[in-house]
Protein backbone atom coordinates (compact mmCIF):
# COMPACT_ATOMS: atom_id res chain seq x y z
CA UNK A 1 0.00 0.00 0.00
CA UNK A 2 1.61 3.14 -1.03
CA UNK A 3 -1.97 5.31 -1.47
CA UNK A 4 -1.45 7.74 1.46
CA UNK A 5 1.53 10.63 1.27
CA UNK A 6 1.24 13.36 3.69
CA UNK A 7 3.67 15.90 4.42
CA UNK A 8 4.32 17.38 7.84
CA UNK A 9 2.57 21.05 7.97
CA UNK A 10 -0.66 20.59 5.39
CA UNK A 11 -3.73 20.89 6.38
CA UNK A 12 -5.86 18.60 8.41
CA UNK A 13 -8.70 18.74 5.88
CA UNK A 14 -7.06 15.34 4.13
CA UNK A 15 -8.69 13.30 6.82
CA UNK A 16 -12.17 13.40 5.10
CA UNK A 17 -10.26 10.99 2.43
CA UNK A 18 -9.57 8.24 4.72
CA UNK A 19 -13.09 8.40 7.04
CA UNK A 20 -16.03 7.69 4.55
CA UNK A 21 -19.66 8.22 5.30
CA UNK A 22 -21.61 5.41 6.94
CA UNK A 23 -25.33 4.59 5.92
CA UNK A 24 -26.75 4.27 9.47
CA UNK A 25 -29.81 1.74 8.33
CA UNK A 26 -27.45 -0.57 6.80
CA UNK A 27 -26.50 -1.21 10.53
CA UNK A 28 -30.05 -1.16 11.80
CA UNK A 29 -30.73 -5.01 12.18
CA UNK A 30 -27.33 -5.46 13.88
CA UNK A 31 -28.18 -3.10 16.65
CA UNK A 32 -31.54 -4.94 17.25
CA UNK A 33 -29.53 -8.08 17.40
CA UNK A 34 -27.15 -6.80 19.87
CA UNK A 35 -29.96 -5.30 22.12
CA UNK A 36 -31.98 -8.58 22.22
CA UNK A 37 -28.26 -10.09 22.77
CA UNK A 38 -27.80 -7.76 25.48
CA UNK A 39 -31.41 -8.43 27.35
CA UNK A 40 -31.35 -11.81 27.44
CA UNK A 41 -27.66 -11.13 29.24
CA UNK A 42 -29.02 -8.73 31.70
CA UNK A 43 -31.71 -10.90 32.40
CA UNK A 44 -29.75 -13.90 32.97
CA UNK A 45 -26.43 -13.45 34.22
CA UNK A 46 -25.50 -12.18 38.44
CA UNK A 47 -24.19 -8.59 38.40
CA UNK A 48 -22.03 -7.21 38.06
CA UNK A 49 -22.01 -6.20 34.60
CA UNK A 50 -19.13 -4.42 32.53
CA UNK A 51 -18.30 -1.20 34.17
CA UNK A 52 -15.27 0.97 34.05
CA UNK A 53 -12.61 -0.42 36.30
CA UNK A 54 -14.15 -3.38 36.99
CA UNK A 55 -11.75 -6.57 37.06
CA UNK A 56 -12.51 -9.12 34.61
CA UNK A 57 -12.84 -12.50 36.56
CA UNK A 58 -13.49 -15.72 34.67
CA UNK A 59 -16.87 -15.93 35.89
CA UNK A 60 -17.62 -12.60 34.52
CA UNK A 61 -15.90 -13.49 30.98
CA UNK A 62 -17.95 -16.43 30.81
CA UNK A 63 -21.25 -15.18 31.65
CA UNK A 64 -20.43 -12.42 28.80
CA UNK A 65 -19.15 -14.96 26.07
CA UNK A 66 -22.24 -17.17 26.72
CA UNK A 67 -25.11 -14.28 26.60
CA UNK A 68 -22.74 -12.20 24.10
CA UNK A 69 -20.45 -13.75 22.19
CA UNK A 70 -17.25 -11.87 21.02
CA UNK A 71 -17.04 -13.24 17.33
CA UNK A 72 -20.30 -11.63 16.48
CA UNK A 73 -19.58 -8.27 18.06
CA UNK A 74 -16.41 -8.34 16.51
CA UNK A 75 -18.05 -9.40 13.24
CA UNK A 76 -20.72 -6.72 13.43
CA UNK A 77 -17.78 -3.44 14.36
CA UNK A 78 -15.33 -4.87 12.09
CA UNK A 79 -18.01 -4.52 9.35
CA UNK A 80 -18.56 -1.03 10.98
CA UNK A 81 -14.61 -0.17 10.84
CA UNK A 82 -14.91 -1.13 7.00
CA UNK A 83 -17.98 1.06 6.64
CA UNK A 84 -16.24 3.95 8.26
CA UNK A 85 -12.91 4.00 6.42
CA UNK A 86 -11.61 4.51 2.95
CA UNK A 87 -9.09 1.63 2.88
CA UNK A 88 -9.15 -2.00 4.27
CA UNK A 89 -8.89 -1.46 8.05
CA UNK A 90 -6.12 -3.62 9.64
CA UNK A 91 -7.72 -5.05 12.36
CA UNK A 92 -5.13 -6.47 14.59
CA UNK A 93 -4.74 -3.09 16.90
CA UNK A 94 -8.67 -3.14 17.61
CA UNK A 95 -9.83 -4.18 20.85
CA UNK A 96 -11.92 -6.91 19.57
CA UNK A 97 -9.39 -8.75 17.77
CA UNK A 98 -8.49 -11.76 19.53
CA UNK A 99 -10.14 -10.54 22.59
CA UNK A 100 -11.43 -13.32 25.01
CA UNK A 101 -15.13 -11.71 25.93
CA UNK A 102 -16.98 -8.76 25.07
CA UNK A 103 -16.24 -8.07 28.80
CA UNK A 104 -12.57 -7.82 28.04
CA UNK A 105 -13.60 -5.72 25.11
CA UNK A 106 -14.95 -3.39 27.19
CA UNK A 107 -12.53 -2.94 29.47
CA UNK A 108 -9.98 -2.13 26.66
CA UNK A 109 -12.25 0.74 25.43
CA UNK A 110 -11.46 4.24 26.58
CA UNK A 111 -12.72 6.13 29.17
CA UNK A 112 -14.88 7.98 26.77
CA UNK A 113 -16.87 4.86 25.61
CA UNK A 114 -17.65 2.78 28.44
CA UNK A 115 -20.73 4.60 28.90
CA UNK A 116 -22.58 1.40 28.28
CA UNK A 117 -22.23 -2.41 28.89
CA UNK A 118 -24.64 -2.41 25.59
CA UNK A 119 -22.61 -2.81 23.10
CA UNK A 120 -25.31 -1.86 20.87
CA UNK A 121 -25.24 1.72 22.48
CA UNK A 122 -22.01 1.85 21.76
CA UNK A 123 -22.67 1.48 17.97
CA UNK A 124 -26.04 3.70 18.36
CA UNK A 125 -23.71 6.35 19.39
CA UNK A 126 -21.01 6.42 16.82
CA UNK A 127 -23.65 6.09 14.43
CA UNK A 128 -25.34 9.21 15.77
CA UNK A 129 -21.76 11.59 16.74
CA UNK A 130 -19.12 12.10 13.76
CA UNK A 131 -16.65 13.39 16.22
CA UNK A 132 -17.23 10.65 18.36
CA UNK A 133 -16.85 8.26 15.83
CA UNK A 134 -13.35 9.98 14.84
CA UNK A 135 -12.08 9.59 18.18
CA UNK A 136 -13.19 5.91 18.55
CA UNK A 137 -10.89 5.22 15.07
CA UNK A 138 -7.98 6.55 16.28
CA UNK A 139 -8.65 4.99 19.48
CA UNK A 140 -8.99 1.93 17.81
CA UNK A 141 -6.01 2.32 15.15
CA UNK A 142 -3.50 4.03 17.50
CA UNK A 143 -4.12 2.67 20.93
CA UNK A 144 -1.42 4.11 23.22
CA UNK A 145 -0.18 0.88 24.22
CA UNK A 146 2.11 0.64 20.95
CA UNK A 147 3.60 3.77 21.53
CA UNK A 148 6.80 4.75 23.71
CA UNK A 149 6.70 8.84 23.04
CA UNK A 150 10.18 10.36 21.72
CA UNK A 151 13.32 9.36 22.59
CA UNK A 152 12.70 5.80 24.06
CA UNK A 153 16.40 4.15 22.21
CA UNK A 154 19.36 5.95 24.01
CA UNK A 155 21.92 3.53 22.86
CA UNK A 156 20.08 4.31 19.37
CA UNK A 157 20.52 8.19 19.50
CA UNK A 158 24.00 7.92 20.88
CA UNK A 159 25.11 5.71 18.07
CA UNK A 160 23.19 8.05 15.32
CA UNK A 161 25.50 10.77 17.02
CA UNK A 162 28.74 9.16 16.71
CA UNK A 163 27.57 8.24 13.20
CA UNK A 164 26.98 11.85 12.19
CA UNK A 165 30.50 13.03 12.99
CA UNK A 166 32.22 10.79 11.09
CA UNK A 167 29.96 11.40 7.73
CA UNK A 168 31.73 13.86 5.50
CA UNK A 169 28.62 14.57 3.42
CA UNK A 170 27.18 17.88 3.66
CA UNK A 171 23.30 16.11 3.81
CA UNK A 172 21.83 13.42 4.78
CA UNK A 173 18.38 11.27 3.74
CA UNK A 174 16.89 9.05 7.11
CA UNK A 175 14.00 6.70 6.60
CA UNK A 176 12.05 5.70 9.66
CA UNK A 177 10.68 2.26 8.69
CA UNK A 178 7.57 1.72 10.67
CA UNK A 179 7.28 5.08 11.55
CA UNK A 180 4.06 4.47 13.87
CA UNK A 181 2.78 8.35 14.47
CA UNK A 182 6.39 9.57 13.97
CA UNK A 183 7.77 9.85 17.46
CA UNK A 184 11.13 8.17 16.04
CA UNK A 185 11.26 10.37 13.03
CA UNK A 186 11.20 14.11 14.90
CA UNK A 187 13.63 12.70 17.17
CA UNK A 188 15.95 11.85 14.26
CA UNK A 189 15.26 15.38 12.96
CA UNK A 190 16.30 16.46 16.37
CA UNK A 191 19.58 14.82 16.48
CA UNK A 192 20.45 16.10 13.19
CA UNK A 193 19.86 19.56 14.34
CA UNK A 194 21.82 19.23 16.81
CA UNK A 195 24.44 18.20 14.72
CA UNK A 196 24.07 21.41 12.76
CA UNK A 197 22.53 20.11 9.86
CA UNK A 198 20.01 22.96 8.49
CA UNK A 199 16.83 21.45 7.02
CA UNK A 200 17.38 21.92 3.17
CA UNK A 201 19.91 19.38 3.53
CA UNK A 202 18.03 16.84 5.20
CA UNK A 203 15.40 14.32 4.43
CA UNK A 204 13.33 12.10 6.57
CA UNK A 205 11.07 9.78 5.49
CA UNK A 206 8.75 8.01 7.63
CA UNK A 207 6.83 5.08 6.71
CA UNK A 208 3.78 2.92 8.17
CA UNK A 209 1.16 0.71 7.04
CA UNK A 210 -1.96 2.39 8.55
CA UNK A 211 -3.40 5.56 7.17
CA UNK A 212 -4.83 7.10 10.46
CA UNK A 213 -0.97 7.01 11.62
CA UNK A 214 0.41 8.75 8.76
CA UNK A 215 -2.00 11.42 9.37
CA UNK A 216 -1.67 11.45 13.25
CA UNK A 217 2.59 11.93 12.34
CA UNK A 218 2.49 14.47 9.55
CA UNK A 219 -0.22 17.06 11.65
CA UNK A 220 0.82 15.74 15.45
CA UNK A 221 -2.42 15.59 16.24
CA UNK A 222 -4.01 12.64 18.41
CA UNK A 223 -8.34 13.07 17.91
CA UNK A 224 -8.95 10.96 20.56
CA UNK A 225 -6.00 11.68 23.19
CA UNK A 226 -5.69 15.25 23.83
CA UNK A 227 -3.23 15.24 26.71
CA UNK A 228 -0.94 13.19 24.43
CA UNK A 229 -1.24 15.60 21.49
CA UNK A 230 -0.18 18.67 23.36
CA UNK A 231 2.88 16.61 24.98
CA UNK A 232 3.95 15.86 21.30
CA UNK A 233 3.31 19.43 20.27
CA UNK A 234 5.46 20.83 22.96
CA UNK A 235 8.20 18.43 22.05
CA UNK A 236 8.48 19.00 18.42
CA UNK A 237 7.83 23.13 18.42
CA UNK A 238 11.57 24.23 17.99
CA UNK A 239 11.60 22.14 15.20
CA UNK A 240 8.44 23.43 13.47
CA UNK A 241 9.90 26.83 14.58
CA UNK A 242 13.18 26.44 12.74
CA UNK A 243 11.22 25.07 9.69
CA UNK A 244 12.44 21.40 9.90
CA UNK A 245 8.70 20.48 9.08
CA UNK A 246 9.69 21.05 5.43
CA UNK A 247 12.51 18.00 5.18
CA UNK A 248 9.87 15.49 7.04
CA UNK A 249 7.30 13.47 5.21
CA UNK A 250 4.86 10.76 6.02
CA UNK A 251 3.81 8.34 3.87
CA UNK A 252 1.48 4.67 3.69
CA UNK A 253 4.38 1.91 2.71
CA UNK A 254 3.74 -1.88 3.14
CA UNK A 255 7.68 -3.08 4.06
CA UNK A 256 6.98 -6.66 2.99
CA UNK A 257 5.56 -6.24 -0.16
CA UNK A 258 7.50 -7.43 -3.10
CA UNK A 259 8.69 -5.67 -4.92
CA UNK A 260 8.82 -2.54 -2.76
CA UNK A 261 7.91 0.18 -4.73
CA UNK A 262 7.51 3.08 -2.30
CA UNK A 263 7.36 6.39 -2.76
CA UNK A 264 10.92 7.76 -2.84
CA UNK A 265 11.97 11.34 -3.09
CA UNK A 266 13.15 12.93 -6.17
CA UNK A 267 16.70 13.72 -5.52
CA UNK A 268 17.93 10.64 -3.73
CA UNK A 269 16.88 6.98 -4.62
CA UNK A 270 18.69 5.51 -1.56
CA UNK A 271 19.13 6.54 2.78
CA UNK A 272 21.73 7.30 4.27
CA UNK A 273 20.23 5.82 7.78
CA UNK A 274 17.03 3.76 8.30
CA UNK A 275 15.90 2.82 11.70
CA UNK A 276 12.71 -0.05 11.87
CA UNK A 277 11.81 0.10 15.78
CA UNK A 278 9.43 -2.57 17.47
CA UNK A 279 8.47 -4.31 14.20
CA UNK A 280 11.03 -6.88 13.28
CA UNK A 281 10.36 -9.96 15.33
CA UNK A 282 7.09 -8.70 16.79
CA UNK A 283 3.51 -9.92 16.37
CA UNK A 284 3.24 -8.23 13.27
CA UNK A 285 6.21 -9.46 11.35
CA UNK A 286 7.77 -12.60 12.54
CA UNK A 287 7.92 -15.40 9.93
CA UNK A 288 11.18 -16.69 8.57
CA UNK A 289 10.15 -15.28 4.86
CA UNK A 290 8.09 -12.24 6.23
CA UNK A 291 11.58 -11.38 8.08
CA UNK A 292 14.04 -11.87 5.08
CA UNK A 293 11.85 -10.16 2.48
CA UNK A 294 11.82 -7.43 4.82
CA UNK A 295 15.37 -7.03 5.89
CA UNK A 296 16.08 -7.35 1.97
CA UNK A 297 13.95 -4.45 1.28
CA UNK A 298 15.38 -2.32 3.52
CA UNK A 299 18.87 -3.77 2.90
CA UNK A 300 18.41 -3.01 -0.92
CA UNK A 301 17.07 0.74 0.25
CA UNK A 302 20.61 1.50 2.07
CA UNK A 303 22.88 3.63 0.12
CA UNK A 304 26.83 1.61 0.19
CA UNK A 305 28.18 3.01 3.67
CA UNK A 306 24.78 3.23 5.41
CA UNK A 307 23.29 1.61 8.32
CA UNK A 308 19.90 0.00 9.33
CA UNK A 309 19.27 0.26 13.26
CA UNK A 310 16.51 -1.53 14.97
CA UNK A 311 15.52 -1.83 18.20
CA UNK A 312 12.34 -2.95 20.14
CA UNK A 313 10.92 -2.00 23.90
CA UNK A 314 8.07 -3.73 23.27
CA UNK A 315 7.51 -7.13 22.51
CA UNK A 316 9.21 -8.86 25.20
CA UNK A 317 7.38 -12.41 24.46
CA UNK A 318 8.21 -12.18 20.79
CA UNK A 319 11.30 -11.75 21.60
CA UNK A 320 12.09 -15.13 22.86
CA UNK A 321 10.40 -16.28 19.41
CA UNK A 322 12.90 -14.40 17.66
CA UNK A 323 15.83 -13.29 19.07
CA UNK A 324 18.19 -10.51 18.50
CA UNK A 325 20.68 -13.47 17.62
CA UNK A 326 18.52 -14.73 14.99
CA UNK A 327 17.70 -11.34 13.62
CA UNK A 328 21.28 -10.39 13.88
CA UNK A 329 22.03 -13.61 11.37
CA UNK A 330 19.77 -12.34 9.30
CA UNK A 331 21.13 -9.16 8.79
CA UNK A 332 24.26 -10.57 8.23
CA UNK A 333 22.89 -12.88 5.68
CA UNK A 334 21.72 -9.65 3.77
CA UNK A 335 25.27 -8.54 3.16
CA UNK A 336 25.32 -6.49 6.16
CA UNK A 337 28.12 -5.71 9.33
CA UNK A 338 27.17 -6.13 12.11
CA UNK A 339 26.91 -2.71 14.78
CA UNK A 340 26.88 -3.06 18.66
CA UNK A 341 25.30 -0.42 20.30
CA UNK A 342 23.51 -1.18 23.86
CA UNK A 343 19.19 -0.88 22.97
CA UNK A 344 19.14 -3.08 19.70
CA UNK A 345 21.10 -4.43 16.45
CA UNK A 346 22.40 -2.52 13.91
CA UNK A 347 23.94 -3.61 10.25
CA UNK A 348 26.77 -1.39 7.63
CA UNK A 349 26.12 -1.87 4.03
CA UNK A 350 29.55 -1.96 2.80
CA UNK A 351 31.18 0.07 -0.05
Amino acid sequence: MCAVISGAGTGPGCLKKLLAPISKDSFQNSIRRLHILFGVYTTTSPEPLPSPGLIITPEIRNQSELYLPIDEIAAIFNRFYSAALTYPPILSSTPFHNAMSWADSFAALPAEFQFSANPARLLESLLADSGRLARFLFASFLPNRFYGGIGRYPGQQQLIREWLTTRKAESVHCLDAACGTGEESYCLALLLSEAGLLPDRIRIDGWTLEPLEVWAAAHRRFPHDRRRELLFRGKTRTLFEQGFQKCIRFSSVDLAKVPLSPPLPQRGKYFDLIICNGLLGGPIINGKEQLKRTVTNLTNLLAPGGILLAADNFHGGWKQKCPQSSLRALFEACGLKNIEYSDGIGGLKLY
